[in-house]
């Protein structure tokens, strides 16, 4: 052959004969001799390369937009009709990774995470572009870690940004992936020789002290997906408006919605109306999600995988795309909307006797937030306000009254724990740290979102619809002894030898109220709790004094939503986007897989605020604050500082030479020599000595101890009975010398 082989050509070669795709084979192929053509060939190659056509690995070439025929692949687990499906380890191409059908037997047992070696075929005319049979199973998904690269000579080490790791990671000069010394970078495990761990470098986030970087760091540290497929995106990009037909007609009522000022979704709206006996009609209508986001579509898969929204200071991370949960899923003022609503009569006396659920149209009157409702309801209404006082605002509040005269009688159990508000500049900077207010409107809300997830539970009980109920179970009774414990070494009294109620730990807290414990005991009791999860057969929701219990109201931001409002939807026949035979069949799939979800989001949120909380307290170092004891360990104690809330750790060798024994059930720190008794609840004074943003960790030393706060019980803990006064100040001393 005198002449080259088109580009199209040598794409058509390379896929029919995968194995002879070296530069050799290819030039044999189209007889291609001497030196002046084999030269021109190599420019070939190398530009359908630099075009994105061509991926070369090792010395042979493929088609970049298509899969070698054996892969490496990760496996994602089953979709909506139980297939399973995987991703290429590698993608070179332009646009999502292929979608690949695994065609495994039973006897593979293959799990989502899994690593494989397969053999490819493409296909066509399907929802998937190729399927795959196993060759040999690789491994499970390898340990990874988030950390801060430092360079070296021989390649360098990662230092983990978890608070809980102290291991560097040993990085080869090979596996570095060109990442700069002091660089956010996420490295996977490579071996596990012994000495240091060792990986490489398998992404490169930037640098660590920008402002956004911090949550980022948690967005990757717990694994949370922040980018939609082109799948996802193109089918949230071609939705449109509802249809108007077969829906109720809602419009005509002053439906409201009423949120934080920053909120980026509206979906959920509120009206009442109070009747002439007194009683009260509450309508709470809820954005119809499920109209958009249907069984087994891209969008469902995606939102089933990240279970729900995530919400940091600086961004949020959605379930579903902006274009539906900041558009056409929120409920904007003035404009029609899709929704599921429920038309609850409640008596004079606040209890439902009675509910209706429809799917409907709706058009809020007004996008109102908690500030304004609640300035209005207090005598200043605004502009917008002031003209829904008499028809909107009132009766909203009047029914309030009346479901909290029902609450107080149920007597849900009634924490007391400020929520912290970190403040940012545009650019990311912390301003300010404060507790959010608990207003009247904030609680209205509540409560009129809980008497709606009740309905909702009750509905589909009565329709025998399969859901996914909130569950929230009784402590179990080591953890009640431990309160107990607590209680009365602070001398109050929690009941025993009968069956646990909310009252009864109501009553407890209402004995610590206004005393040095009150903090103390709310924590306590919070901590006392199990977690509340999902599950398709119902238990109760013990805090809430609810026997039945689902969230209906906020499938913009909860997965659990969604499956409630399809399980609607098939109750009452209102569609074919009900619940499929895939919901159906993996209920408890669904259930653990987004109670899961739920406390990955909670931590990472949780992690975020403590590095804000560093950063901003990165310039105070030395500064004396004033907290209380939150948390006793066997290697130090942690510190709650009354300022910010912010959590730091006394390490116990800063408490000086003396050996102090832990004692675990009482959560306390006895001196072996001295007496003195360190213990949860105590009031301290402590200076900071380290903050560290990109750990989000506070170290602190003990300067003074307020010896009247620390519970009476836990003072005689020490070996050598109660503890001296003269003893406390002379620790005390000692500590104050160490400054």
């Amino acid at each position: 052959m005198d002449q080259l082989p088109s580009k199209e050509q040598i794409l058509q070669w390379i896929t029919d004969h995968p194995a002879q795709a070296a530069k050799r084979d290819i030039a044999k192929a189209f007889g291609i001799k001497g030196g002046a053509l084999r030269i021109e060939l190599k420019r070939l190659l190398k530009e359908m390369e630099a075009d994105g056509q061509l991926a070369k690995k090792s010395r042979s070439y493929r088609d970049a937009s298509s899969l070698p025929p054996v892969s490496i692949l990760k496996i994602l687990g089953p979709d909506e009709a139980g297939d399973l499906f995987a991703e290429p380890m590698e993608w070179e191409g332009a646009g999502d990774a292929p979608r690949i059908l695994m065609r495994a037997a039973p006897s593979d047992a293959l799990g989502a995470g899994d690593r494989v070696l397969a053999r490819l075929t493409a296909v066509e005319d399907e929802d998937h572009d190729y399927e795959a049979r196993l060759i040999r199973k690789i491994g499970s998904n390898p340990l990874r870690v988030l950390g801060i690269f430092r360079k070296s000579s021989e390649g360098g080490r990662i230092v983990p940004v978890d608070k809980g790791q102290d291991k560097e990671w040993v990085v080869g000069r090979d596996d570095t992936n060109d990442a700069r010394d002091g660089e956010l970078v996420e490295g996977e495990a490579t071996s596990k020789r012994i000495g240091l761990p060792r990986a490489r470098i398998v992404a490169r986030l930037g640098d660590p002290s920008a402002p956004r970087a911090i949550s980022l760091i948690a967005i990757h540290q717990h694994g949370i997906p922040d980018h939609f497929p082109d799948k996802v995106v193109a089918e949230a990009e071609a939705a449109k408006p509802a249809p108007k037909d077969d829906r109720e007609d809602l419009r005509d009522l002053a439906l409201v919605t009423i949120d934080p000022a920053d909120a980026r979704d509206h979906d959920d709206a509120v009206f009442a109306q109070t009747l002439p006996d007194g009683g009260h009609i509450v309508w709470v209508a809820i954005a119809d999600v499920a109209h958009y986001v249907t069984p087994g579509s891209a969008l469902d898969r995606e939102a089933r995988l990240r279970g729900n929204s995530t919400y940091f200071p600086d961004r949020v991370v959605p379930m579903l795309p902006d274009v539906l949960s900041g558009d056409l899923c929120s409920l904007h003022e003035h404009v029609d909307r899709p929704c599921l609503a429920v038309r609850m009569h409640l008596d004079a006396e606040g209890e439902k006797i009675g509910h209706r659920f429809v799917r409907g149209i709706m058009r809020s009157a007004a996008s109102l937030t908690y500030g304004q409702v609640q300035a209005a309801q207090d005598g200043a209404p605004d502009e917008q306000t002031a003209p829904l006082m008499d028809h909107v605002i009132a009766p909203l509040y009047a029914a309030y009254e009346a479901a909290k005269t029902a609450r107080s009688r149920r007597q849900p159990l009634e924490l007391d724990l400020p929520e912290r508000k970190i403040e940012l500049t545009e650019d990311g900077k912390v301003t300010s740290v404060a507790f959010r207010e608990r207003l009247d409107a904030h609680k209205l809300i509540e409560e009129f979102m809980i008497l709606a997830n009740v309905a909702a539970a009750e509905e589909l009980i009565r329709l025998r619809r399969p859901l996914l109920f909130r569950v929230h179970e009784e402590p179990n009774a080591q953890k009640l002894d431990a309160l107990r414990e607590v209680a009365e070494a602070s001398g109050f009294t929690l009941a025993k030898g009968q069956v646990l109620r909310t009252s009864h730990l109501n009553r407890l807290l209402a004995q610590a109220e206004g005393t040095d414990f009150d903090e103390l005991m709310n924590i306590t009791t919070l901590r006392s709790m199990t977690q509340a999860y999902y599950y398709p057969e119902n238990f109760g929701h013990f805090g809430l004094a609810l026997k039945n219990y689902a969230h209906f109201t906020s499938p913009i931001r909860r997965y659990s939503d969604l499956i409630v409002h399809r399980a609607l939807i098939s109750g009452h026949g209102w569609g074919k986007d009900g619940l499929s035979a895939f919901d159906i069949d993996n209920l408890s799939e669904t259930a653990k897989q987004i109670s899961d979800t739920e406390r990955r989001s909670m931590m990472a949120e949780r992690d975020t605020n403590d590095r804000y909380l560093a950063a901003w307290l990165s310039d105070r170092v030395g500064a004396e604050f004033t907290g209380r004891v939150s948390g006793v360990q066997r290697f130090g104690l942690f510190v709650k500082l009354d300022e910010s809330g912010a959590d730091g750790l006394i390490p116990i060798r800063s408490l000086g030479h003396e050996f102090f024994h832990f004692d675990a059930d009482a959560q306390v720190l006895t001196g072996a020599d001295s007496g003195l008794t360190l213990g949860i609840g105590q009031r301290v004074l402590v200076r900071l000595v380290e903050a560290t943003p990109v750990t989000g960790g506070l170290m602190l030393e003990l300067l003074e101890l307020e010896g009247d706060a620390l519970p009476r019980k836990a003072v005689r803990r020490g070996r050598g009975g109660p503890r001296k006064p003269a003893k406390l100040e002379r620790k005390r001393r000692v500590i104050r010398s160490r400054r």
